[in-house]
Order: structure tokens, then C-alpha cells, then sequence
């Protein structure tokens, strides 16, 4: 008795498992649209975060002094002298022209804004206490 071993390779060509991918694809969109219809996405409604981040605040008209806040703020220097005496609540009232024209380095990590006014804009009313 011989042995066909030609007719026993084509044999196993022909059972070997073949996958479709077209269904595989189809199965995980259907399933990648369910969750994106089905989830939910929110605003993060906590205002006490540590991120640090300055919030933006909407305000109305024209103002002199800005609201900086601050998570943590612990001091604040304009052209090199202190000006921690004015924080509240960690938060500091900026100037708008130092805002337009000057510098303000924010170190959220430390704790620390670092101002830098114009020439127009005297060290002591570059920055003031927040009113509530």
C-alpha cells in the first residue's frame, strides 16, 4: 500500500481554519458606536481642584484689577519686591495693563506668580487685593 502524500497536503490545505475579518471589523464598530452613544461626558463641576490652573471667569464690562486665582498660592512677586500681603483666598487682583503689556509666570507646583509690569504701571498698583 502506498502512500499519496500529495493527496493528503491537499486535503489539510482545504480543512485549514480561515478566519473573516469583515465581521470581526463589523461586531467592534457596532460595538465602539454603542459606547459612545451611551456614555455620558461632564464638566468637571468641582471648583476646590489642586490642579492649579487659573479658571477663566466671565466678566461683564470693563474692569481695572483681573482676578488671578490661584490653587495654593502662597506668593507673589512684582519687579522683585513681595506682594504676598495682597493674596486672598489664593487669589490676587492683576492689573489689566500688566496683563496686556507686562509678564506673569505662573508656578502652580510652588505656589508662586511672578509679575513683571511695564514702566506705566507702578510695583505697588500692578496688583491689589480681590475684592469679594
Amino acid at each position: 500500500m502506498t502512500l499519496d502524500t500529495q493527496r493528503y497536503r491537499n486535503k489539510m490545505r482545504q480543512k485549514q481554519a480561515r478566519v473573516n475579518l469583515v465581521p470581526l471589523i463589523d461586531v467592534i464598530f457596532t460595538i465602539l458606536i454603542f459606547l459612545m452613544v451611551t456614555s455620558s461626558f461632564q464638566a468637571a463641576a468641582d471648583t476646590s481642584s489642586s490642579s492649579g490652573k487659573p479658571e477663566v471667569i466671565q466678566t461683564n464690562g470693563t474692569s481695572e484689577y483681573y482676578l488671578i486665582p490661584v490653587s495654593g498660592l502662597k506668593t507673589v512677586t512684582v519687579n522683585g519686591v513681595d506682594m504676598s500681603k495682597d493674596i486672598r483666598n489664593s487669589a490676587i487682583a492683576v492689573h489689566t495693563d500688566v496683563i496686556d503689556y507686562g509678564e506673569i509666570i505662573i508656578k502652580s507646583k510652588e505656589g508662586t506668580i511672578i509679575i513683571t509690569s511695564p514702566s506705566n504701571v507702578p510695583t505697588d498698583k500692578a496688583v491689589s487685593i480681590p475684592q469679594s
